[in-house]
């Protein structure tokens, strides 16, 4: 979506003035050239387009402002749980998707914080890491990142080898949104010994996973790896 500011506001308005300027001079059959001038503008705002002029904020936009106020905390977690390649775009991305950067998002079903852990998974992530109750708060930022990333990580090591890095990381993303155990189930459904992600993907709903849960989490990674992580391309390399 194009989203303007003032400088492409102000721009557009002095066209449009400019335009109707001409017009009025047209009607009087002077020498102008009404559609002379038409051409004019709209040369102009092609040569500016073409010059990112109308672009070059809104791509920025796309991306939640507060982001930038936890990008060095992702990136931090991500290399210390992932190594100095991790998918910096992916995991932010996720965020964005979960909780749209807002560390006091709770959804309608009760997960919560940036990452939208559930109480229960919470409550697990921790005892798996040995932090007490006190230590568990997906609504803490930091807390809810690290989580995120080494939840990520956990599912991302789970996942067939033999697929590219692409597609473990759309199984791991699934996995994160309805469950390894449903993945795994549906991978095993196929009856094939090495079924491709599609495979899977096409088993969703004939394992223990209900089939009304499939669109939901088939989107999932979907909207994560193709639609919002380019907006993340700049904040390092994604998977």
């Amino acid at each position: 979506m194009l989203v303007l500011q003032w400088p492409q506001i102000i721009f557009l308005c002095w066209c449009t003035l400019w335009l109707c300027h001409a017009a009025a001079i047209h009607k009087r059959e002077t020498k102008a050239s009404f559609p002379y001038t038409l051409i004019r503008v709209v040369l102009l705002c092609l040569l500016l387009g073409w010059g990112g002029f109308f672009n070059a904020i809104a791509h920025a936009q796309t991306i939640p402002a507060q982001a930038q106020r936890y990008r060095l905390e992702l990136t931090r977690t991500a290399h210390s749980q992932w190594g100095l390649d991790a998918p910096i775009a992916t995991l932010a991305a996720q965020v964005h998707q979960e909780s749209g950067w807002n560390p006091q998002a709770i959804s309608h079903v009760g997960a919560q914080g940036l990452a939208q852990f559930m109480p229960a998974t919470a409550r697990w992530w921790c005892d798996l890491h040995s932090q007490n109750a006190t230590d568990c708060q997906p609504q803490n930022p930091t807390w809810a990142l690290r989580a995120l990333v080494g939840y990520d990580k956990y599912l991302f090591d789970r996942t067939p080898p033999r697929l590219s890095d692409f597609d473990r990381l759309w199984v791991a993303l699934r996995a994160y949104n309805g469950g390894l155990g449903h993945w795994q189930a549906e991978a095993a459904s196929t009856g094939l010994a090495w079924p491709t992600r599609s495979q899977v993907d096409a088993a969703c709903g004939k394992a223990r996973r209900h089939i009304s849960h499939c669109p939901e989490n088939l989107r999932y990674p979907h909207r994560i790896l193709l639609l919002l992580q380019p907006r993340y391309s700049t904040w390092e390399p994604s998977l």
